[in-house]
């Protein structure tokens, strides 16, 4: 008895996966990063990306006592 599960599959062209996947895209990212070590090391840090989809950006800090 055969329990494997049975997957179909189908061809696909370029067009119809770049559909799915998004299209192609190129971006740009910037980042800065700071750390100060005194009694406590303290970091934080700053991204921003840009693609023709929108915009993204983070931001990151840590303190941790010595």
């Amino acid at each position: 008895m055969n329990l494997t599960p049975q997957v179909e599959t189908a061809e696909m062209s370029e067009a119809d996966l770049d559909n799915i996947a998004g299209g192609l895209a190129a971006g740009a990212s910037a980042g800065v990063f700071a750390e100060v070590d005194a009694v406590a090391a303290v970091c934080a840090g700053v991204g921003v990306g840009v693609n023709v989809e929108g915009v993204s950006a983070d931001v990151v800090a840590h303190v941790a006592a010595l």
